[in-house]
């Protein structure tokens, strides 16, 4: 193979109302190198692109198929129902799906929630999107029930949205093909649970951890191998030399003073003994 190797990429999918600014930031930080492609796709085409290979990783709303791929719970979002500003519902903090009873509520046939039983009434005929249903909340013919990322995302000055207690709720999760987790796979699932740079579930390919750990063990240690080395071996040197100096002065001068002593003992005690008598 001639040239220089591609750089390699990695493709994140999200569906609409999934913010992933704040993962793709960090993911920049620590893979500088490795571009993060990003790509829109519908909640409902969102699994089936994975499948494909058409991108590594995606953000995407659960339930779903998980036939051939891996999915991980990320969080779960607030329900809302999006109603014009002068709606008598707005009176309220937060609804209830009872309070809707009276109320047309559209179901787009994008929707994303996974309902047991619509609240309200259902309309004649379902919007073929979140879009379109929108603009017949702002046109005051029915409300509308989303997760509230996508009642920000169709925000419009004349709508607003509450809270929707005791109903379904949408769930955001990262999922991939089971068959291809690939290490910039783990790279980024690490970032998505919030594994820090030097977590030893995560890879972290440009300042690998074993160096950093040894020689922080080799600072706290009081140096590197080599370092310890050398300053045991001055240590050793100098209370060899230091040591040997004392200890063989010291013995010197004993067993010197020592000799000395016992030799001039010695010689006066043999002069003493070869010393002759008087005679009387």
């Amino acid at each position: 193979m001639t040239g220089a190797e591609a750089t390699p990429s990695f493709r994140l999918a999200y569906v609409p109302g999934v913010m992933p600014a704040k993962w793709v930031r960090i993911w920049q930080e620590r893979l500088p190198d490795v571009p993060l492609d990003l790509l829109t796709v519908s909640a409902a085409d969102a699994p089936d692109l994975l499948r494909r290979g058409d991108a590594d990783a995606g953000l995407l709303r659960l339930p779903i198929d998980r036939t051939d791929l891996s999915v991980i719970p990320l969080y779960t979002e607030t329900t809302v129902v999006v109603v014009p500003k002068d709606h008598v519902i707005t009176a309220a903090d937060e609804v209830r799906a009872e309070d809707l009873a009276d109320e047309v509520v559209f179901h787009p046939l994008d929707d994303t929630l996974d309902w047991e039983r619509l609240p309200g009434r259902p309309a004649i005929e379902r919007p073929a999107t979140t879009a379109d249903a929108i603009e017949l909340v702002a046109a005051g013919v029915g409300v509308l029930v989303v997760p509230q990322s996508l009642a920000r995302l169709h925000h419009r000055r004349d709508l607003t949205y509450r809270p929707l207690t005791d109903v379904v709720q949408s769930r955001v999760g990262l999922s991939w093909p089971e068959d291809r987790t690939t290490d910039l796979v783990e790279d980024f699932i690490g970032i998505v649970r919030g594994r820090t740079v030097n977590s030893t579930r995560g890879r972290s390919p440009s300042s690998p951890e074993k160096p950093a750990q040894d020689q922080q063990k080799g600072r706290r240690s009081g140096g590197t191998t080599a370092q310890r080395r050398t300053a045991d071996g001055k240590s050793t040197g100098r209370s060899t030399g230091r040591s040997t100096g004392r200890s063989a002065g010291k013995s010197t001068g004993k067993s010197t003073g020592g000799s000395s002593r016992k030799g001039a003992s010695g010689g006066a005690q043999g002069g003493r003994r070869a010393k002759p008598r008087r005679r009387s």
